[in-house]
């Protein structure tokens, strides 16, 4: 829909009266300019104007909507939401979708966030959809203990992060059922998909897997001194991908998140920052999971698939 209202950029100096104001899929169209979903690190409403606080610093505020101003509100609240579920890669059926009290621990970069907002429950995780850069999806299948008490579901992760959500009204305790139920049904899943992988080749011993739900596509790795080597099957062509870490405990568990964030959108993990910027719905997804944020600070390369492949393999993990 197309809406009428004030817009202001003090920082680019941009000061437009009655001009007219498009919310799409990917962003916001004004005039000849927009403002991407992927380059919005918040956005809240004051005083019946609208904030939208950019990575670069500036914000951007829209007033003077009138009457128009919940419909505005309301339409892109639901479509950042949905730009912002398809840059966490759900692919998975929905099973629930609630308005709920939630907390986001502090991760990485990714500062504590607390409010209420949309919670999904899927298949296979818990998608937390805040209107700022710091929405979620929680996987299931890393979940140390899931618990209800009273009205808030606790959340707790192998890594040690700390979830909640809770006060939903009469969903809360069919929302916590279902959570714990699917919890422990993902793990089963995993692990015998794990051990239906027999596909092993020297020096690759580890294996892992992307979602649960792509029965087809698995990675192996191998290990050196404070390095790593993956190979990743999906069908596509074929290439080893290099990593060099402290900790290697540490270095695993990420590298196994990393890799069920993504699914086999495996790109992601090793396009430079040039390229990235070339996709928004790749920034987006940087901006909302860690752990793919430390796999690609731990990136050291790749080896492509040639007659020297096996040769440069060793001489990475001998260091």
């Amino acid at each position: 829909m197309i809406y009428k209202a004030d817009l202001d950029i003090e920082a680019k100096g941009l000061h437009l009266k009655e001009t007219r104001i498009s919310i799409e899929k990917e962003g916001l169209v004004y005039g000849q300019g927009r403002i991407d979903y992927a380059d919005v690190a918040y956005i809240r409403p004051k005083n019946h104007r609208i904030y939208i606080t950019l990575f670069n610093g500036h914000t951007a505020e829209i007033s003077m909507l009138g009457f128009s101003f919940d419909g505005f509100w309301e339409e892109l609240g639901k479509l950042f939401g949905e730009r912002t579920a398809a840059s966490l890669f759900i692919e998975e059926e929905k099973m629930m979708d609630c308005e709920a009290e939630y907390d986001l621990p502090e991760n990485g970069t990714s500062p504590r966030e607390a409010g209420r907002g949309r919670v999904q429950l899927y298949t296979d995780a818990v998608c937390i959809l805040p209107v700022s850069s710091h929405a979620v999806r929680i996987p299931l299948c890393y979940t140390e203990d899931i618990t209800l008490d009273g009205y808030i579901l606790h959340i707790r992760m192998r890594t040690g992060e700390h979830y909640t959500v809770g006060r939903m009204g009469y969903d809360t305790q069919p929302f916590a059922e279902r959570c714990i139920q699917q919890a422990k049904k993902t793990k089963g899943e995993r692990e015998q998909m794990l051990k239906g992988i027999v596909h092993t080749v020297e020096p690759f011993r580890e294996k892992g897997l992307f979602r649960t739900a792509e029965k087809d596509a698995y990675w192996l790795a191998a290990y050196g001194e404070n390095c790593c080597a993956v190979e990743l099957f999906t069908g596509e062509s074929a290439a080893t991908y290099l990593y060099r870490f402290d900790d290697r405990r540490i270095f695993t568990f990420r590298l196994e998140e990393a890799m069920e964030a993504v699914g086999i959108h495996r790109e992601i993990i090793f396009l430079d920052e040039g390229e990235l910027n070339e996709k928004p719905l790749y920034r987006m997804a940087v901006h909302r999971s860690e752990a793919v944020r430390f796999l690609r600070s731990c990136s050291a390369g790749r080896i492509i698939h040639t007659s020297s492949h096996g040769e440069k393999l060793m001489e990475f993990l001998k260091g």
